[in-house]
């Protein structure tokens, strides 16, 4: 069984018991690949935003639990179904790993507790698995290999080649990058499928290598993309001519690899520590509580999104997820983290996404200063238009 942490934040809480308390629990990868972008990160993102919450709001007491899904569909699925029915958790936020976020995601369908997806990354869940109880905050599969594979193929390399993690995150990358290349006149010329947290990627590596392809893309996350583009480097990928990009690379990936590996390589997120003074501020709040670690875009997702859900549930003055969810949906957002962030009818958060170029190691300054902007798409040009998406209950209402 996952090991649970409980920790109630509540010194800002009036010397009066409060009259209302949300729950939220922080479901996540806590030891495996995906610890280092999300795990106790996350959970420290959490405590973040309810300290600043009951900090404006005394009357209205947050809790935080968490625990570890082991990148397990049907434990994640379990936990958050405990949760739900027995620990009175009114929504469950994080999830890396597509496979467990959408597994929760029809746990949660129904109840009166809210899916709040900041890190489960497939398309599907605002598209045809979409809910009324979720909400999907950072990115997702079709933003990061939308920005990624314009970005190539308005440069001209049109010929694709995708390793990519056997499971629901690689195969949605795949898919949606896909359609992107296809639509700017490319082609995907090749694909291999990985296991989640392979130690080996010579073969796929070599596969890649020898086909004729101009990109080859990572449609993989956490340790799973720092393997690939270390063995990349081992057998000489990028000298070969060919451009290497990894869709859901983070700052933890890029420090981990090295700048003298990744140098010149692009990504894409929707956060960066050194984008503007906000970002800035908070990332130094949190590097102190971490550790000296700087925060991914996970974690600010996790901060972010949180801290959205508390104000809607205040203003919605329910705990009631349809209501909360709803009231989210009301308003746009101004986030010191996100920018203008819009909550769509299908349930996904509009914002901006930045392309971003890893430094070559002479340039950078500091441990963490990683990364130059090289562009930005506006969260309409950025992520898949609402009535493309399959969703249900938004075609239903016209939308």
């Amino acid at each position: 069984m996952p090991v649970i942490l409980s920790i109630a934040v509540s010194q800002w809480a009036s010397a009066a018991e409060p009259a209302r308390t949300v729950k939220i629990g922080i479901l996540n990868d806590a030891s495996g690949p995906y610890s280092d972008n999300a795990g106790g990160g996350s959970v420290i993102a959490a405590h973040m935003a309810a300290e600043d919450f009951m900090k404006k709001h005394a009357d209205i007491r947050v809790e935080i639990v968490s625990a570890d899904h082991q990148n397990k569909a049907d434990v994640g699925a379990a936990i958050a179904r405990r949760w739900i029915d027995q620990e009175k958790v009114d929504a469950v936020a994080d999830v890396p790993n597509s496979a467990v976020g959408l597994a929760v995601n029809e746990v949660l369908r129904g109840s009166k507790a809210a899916l709040i997806a900041s890190s489960a990354a497939s398309s599907d869940l605002t598209g045809k698995d979409c809910s009324p109880n979720t909400i999907q905050w950072t990115f997702d599969t079709w933003a990061s290999s939308h920005t990624i594979a314009q970005y190539f193929v308005k440069r001209g390399s049109l010929k694709w080649f995708f390793i990519a993690t056997d499971n629901a995150l690689g195969k949605s990358m795949v898919r949606d990058g896909t359609s992107v290349v296809n639509t700017g006149g490319g082609s995907v010329v090749g694909s291999v499928y990985v296991p989640i947290n392979t130690a080996d990627f010579a073969s796929f590596i070599l596969q890649a290598a020898n086909s004729d392809a101009d990109v080859v893309a990572f449609a993989t996350a956490g340790g799973d993309t720092v393997g690939l583009m270390k063995q990349s480097s081992e057998f000489g990928l990028k000298e070969s001519g060919k451009a290497i990009t990894a869709l859901l690379a983070t700052t933890n990936d890029i420090e981990s690899t090295g700048l003298g590996v990744t140098a010149g390589m692009v990504i894409t997120q929707p956060f960066y520590w050194d984008l503007n003074d906000a970002s800035r501020s908070w990332a130094v709040r949190f590097t102190e509580r971490e550790h000296g670690h700087s925060p991914t875009a996970f974690h600010a997702g996790v901060y972010s999104s949180v801290m959205a859900y508390l104000d809607a549930a205040r203003d919605a003055g329910s705990n009631d997820a349809t209501k909360v969810v709803a009231q989210l949906k009301q308003h746009p957002i101004d986030d010191p983290l996100f920018g203008p962030v819009t909550i769509r009818a299908d349930g996904r958060a509009v914002h901006n996404m930045y392309i971003l170029k890893a430094k070559d190691p002479k340039d950078s300054k500091s441990k963490w200063d990683l990364l130059d902007q090289a562009g930005v798409l506006t969260g309409d040009q950025a992520f898949r238009p609402i009535d493309q998406g399959g969703c249900k209950f938004v075609k239903a209402a016209g939308n």
